[in-house]
């Protein structure tokens, strides 16, 4: 017999739906929130796993690691005497209503900042050897906690050093490195005494859903309230989500069509170091607390911000780049699907016409005017059949999904009827999802680009084309790797079981389900691997589902009982993927992306940093140099543009649209002293189309680099002259 709780959990739709005429009941109290997400996590989440020990030592850690993230503040006797006061029952404490441990630890926690802090201010008087051959390690996550005060002293001692330097060197310094350094750990040792116990409790409960898997959270009222605002995306003002990380405030994801994503500078990973407001001095944000880096960021609709940023990329944290942008509410109309009509020549110089179809996410109902990502697909692939491209690109780079059914009718366009994706519960019991539409809007050539932001929906949509043999896959080594599915269940509707509830009780974000692909495996962790990959510098690990702790393993189910599109060698892979190296070995823009590739991989992995100012100084003088260097060999080299034009949701039933790249365009670029934009993600430039002609766009746009689009293209072209016949594909070249 099914327990009240999991009664509830079931009927939880029916009760957000039939509770809303209720009067408002008061508040419950913070046992009874707690005893209601630990009842929630054991009954509803996906693994069913009790609150024992062993969920009871992840949860520790995980409360030690939200307070502590870089292992430098408790010492590992700390650890061990927590651990053997709570290691085996602090999960069982949370069933009982038992909060004392998460305020003990937090006061312990408090003590040890404010220890460490007047340490820091000491040690600031005292003159630093910036001419020795020390190192400090980049990042203590992985680390080991000191063992004593004394090894902490020392790892400290280094770090300020590092932090005083990589101030010095700054190209945009903000007030004197100590001041500056002092400023920010007062700030700490405050923005802790700040924490009030509700405050104390979210980060308590949020990490035990985190011991069961990193997309499981408990959702306070403020977060409840962000979630809500369109579920992010105008959440900072510049359409960016932010998380703290080591102090900073760091960039978790950019929301399709928001300033940031659409100015291009800001990427995912890097870290905000400074906020200020137009013309106004920079205000240093390191160890502030995130909702008051979020209030700065936050603005009214046309205002500047500026922000001083780390670059995800940077070897040396001394780099900063200065991004200006205006704030802006986030039109529905940027975040639309949009088609490029690209005109090139192939490799025996004839003109061929592709499409680009780039899908921001998986939109639906975003207005409530019934959006359908879908629907607008389909009203472009009409406009592109009637162009006569000869193939097409779907670019699903930074796509980090959206809506099922949305990615289930969308893979349903490309193929003619069959499963789409499988989904499994806690029990075991797997349904099996379908195309719900048995026509298909297009049968041409396809490709899919990918990268290792493409995640859950975009990961459904891309595995199901490549399982049925319908698309060839382009892009990272491997996509995000999230194969999970969470709901939100708000507290005060199971609270109400243990007594009086309210919105005020917040929510429990829960994985309750598992993604699998038609051929049985998951996309769990795995994510969906590319039949060809192309460099990149965002295919490292360190960016995907894998490098989150308690990550869900990957697993298989049964093969789901589908037809393949046609026989296994019409995608020409093996030939694809020969002519593709061949060029990307010769392309210099590839190049150098390799190169960045290996000294970014080789910076990670020594994860340690020198302390000498000279050996510095000529690091950050090389890399000015590099990018100096790159630049005059893009200005000196003579390439072939493509004609490109934009299809948009306004312009589908247009005759005439805007002409955007043509060719010269880079040339004009280069005459008048315009840099080509460096964008390694961005989807194909900005362009507009008609049947086809139409006067050419904004001139004043920096043309875009982009390799990965151009190789794309290619593998394109390659495969619409391989599918033209049996002799043409027979050759083999």
């Amino acid at each position: 017999m099914k327990s009240r709780f999991q009664r509830s959990l079931a009927l939880c739709a029916i009760v957000l739906t039939a509770t809303t005429a209720m009067p408002p009941a008061l508040a419950a109290s913070k046992e009874t929130i707690a005893i209601s997400v630990g009842r929630l996590l054991e009954e509803g989440h996906y693994t069913r796993q009790k609150l024992n020990e062993e969920i009871s030592r992840k949860f520790l850690l995980s409360y030690l690691e939200l307070l502590d993230f870089s292992h430098l503040f408790f010492t590992q006797q700390d650890i061990d005497t927590l651990n053997a006061k709570y290691g085996n029952s602090i999960a069982g404490d949370v069933l009982l209503g038992t909060l004392k441990p998460a305020y003990d630890i937090y006061a312990l926690y408090t003590k040890r900042v404010d220890g460490r802090v007047a340490k820091i201010k000491e040690l600031l008087k005292q003159p630093i050897d910036f001419k020795s051959n020390a190192t400090v390690e980049l990042s203590r996550q992985k680390a080991p906690w000191p063992k004593d005060e004394a090894e902490a002293d020392q790892l400290w001692r280094g770090r300020i050093a590092n932090e005083l330097l990589q101030e010095h060197l700054s190209e945009h310094p903000i007030e004197p490195a100590p001041q500056l350094v002092a400023r920010r750990y007062d700030r700490l040792a405050r923005n802790v005494h700040e924490q009030d116990k509700d405050e104390q409790i979210k980060l308590f409960l949020d990490a035990l859903a985190q011991a069961y898997d990193p997309h499981s959270e408990y959702l306070s009222k403020a977060d409840m309230k962000n979630f809500s605002i369109n579920m992010g995306l105008s959440l900072v003002g510049i359409g960016a989500m932010l998380r703290s990380e080591d102090g900073y405030a760091k960039i978790e994801s950019l929301v399709p069509g928001g300033p940031a994503q659409t100015d291009g500078r800001l990427k995912v990973g890097d870290r905000i170091t400074a906020v200020a407001q137009g013309p106004a001095d920079y205000v240093d944000v390191r160890e502030m607390r995130l909702d008051k880096v979020v209030e700065m960021i936050r603005g009214k609709k046309g205002t500047r911000v500026r922000l001083l940023v780390i670059p995800a990329d940077a070897t040396d944290p001394s780099r900063r780049k200065n991004v200006e942008l205006v704030r802006d509410e986030i039109k529905l109309k940027d975040q639309e699907a949009r088609a490029d009509i690209i005109i090139k020549k192939d490799e025996n110089g004839d003109p061929v016409k592709l499409g680009w179809l780039k899908l921001p996410s998986f939109y639906a109902d975003m207005d409530r005017h019934q959006k359908s990502t879908t629907r607008d697909v389909l009203a472009l692939l009409k406009r592109l059949k009637k162009e006569n491209i000869a193939g097409l690109i779907v670019d699903l780079r930074r796509n980090g999904g959206g809506s099922l059914e949305e990615a289930l009718s969308l893979t349903g366009l490309f193929l003619k009827s069959g499963p789409i994706v499988q989904t499994k519960d806690y029990n075991g019991s797997i349904r099996i999802s379908s195309d719900p539409d048995s026509g298909i809007a297009y049968s041409g050539p396809l490709v899919v680009l990918t990268s290792r932001q493409s995640a859950s929906a975009s990961e459904i949509f891309a595995a199901a084309l490549q399982d049925y043999g319908r698309a060839v896959i382009v892009g990272d080594k491997n996509t995000f790797g999230k194969g999970t599915v969470q709901t939100i269940l708000p507290i005060g509707r199971f609270a109400s079981l243990l007594g009086s509830h309210s919105d005020e009780d917040g929510a429990l974000k829960l994985t309750i389900q598992k993604f699998y692909r038609v051929a049985g495996g998951s996309t769990q962790l795995h994510g969906v691997a590319s039949d060809i990959i192309l460099p990149s510098l965002s295919d490292l690990p360190e960016f995907g589902e894998g490098a989150l702790k308690n990550a869900l393993p990957y697993d298989e189910v049964s093969k789901a009982k589908y037809t393949k599109w046609s026989d296994t060698h019409s995608l020409f892979i093996d030939q694809l993927k020969r002519r593709s190296e061949g060029r990307v070995k010769d392309d210099p823009e590839f190049h150098y992306v390799v190169e960045d590739i290996d000294r970014l991989r080789h910076k990670i992995d020594e994860n340690r940093i020198s302390l000498n100012e000279d050996g510095r100084k000529k690091e950050l003088q090389d890399d000015k140099l590099r990018k100096e260097m790159r630049s005059k060999d893009r200005l000196a080299r003579n390439q072939e543009e493509p004609r490109i034009y934009r299809l948009t949701l306004d312009t589908v039933d247009k005759p005439n649209l805007q002409l955007i790249m043509y060719p010269g365009k880079l040339a004009e670029a280069k005459k008048n002293g315009v840099s080509p934009k460096i964008d390694p993600e961005a989807a194909a430039p900005d362009a507009d189309t008609d049947s086809i002609g139409g006067a050419p766009g904004d001139d004043t746009k920096e043309p875009t680099i982009d390799p990965e689009r151009d190789e794309t293209l290619n593998i394109l072209a390659d495969l619409v002259d391989l599918s033209r016949g049996p002799k043409t594909a027979s050759t083999n070249r």
